[in-house]
């Protein structure tokens, strides 16, 4: 797996989780739906990803 499509993937699972856990234990949880968005977002614009950083000192290439 590539660096780009774990980072595709981990956002993807945050994303489902987040609707997940705002639809069955609190609304409240959608603000992490929000906050993957956003630095989905601002990585497009500025090449900043902490998840890819992350990543890459886990080992992932």
């Amino acid at each position: 797996m590539t660096l780009n499509n774990a980072v595709m993937a981990g956002a993807g699972v945050m994303v489902l989780a987040s609707v997940v856990l705002a639809a069955y234990v609190n609304p409240a949880f959608i603000w992490l739906t929000v906050f993957a968005g956003v630095m989905m977002l601002q990585s497009a614009f500025t090449g900043f990803c902490p998840m890819a950083m992350i990543l890459k000192k886990m080992g992932l290439k």
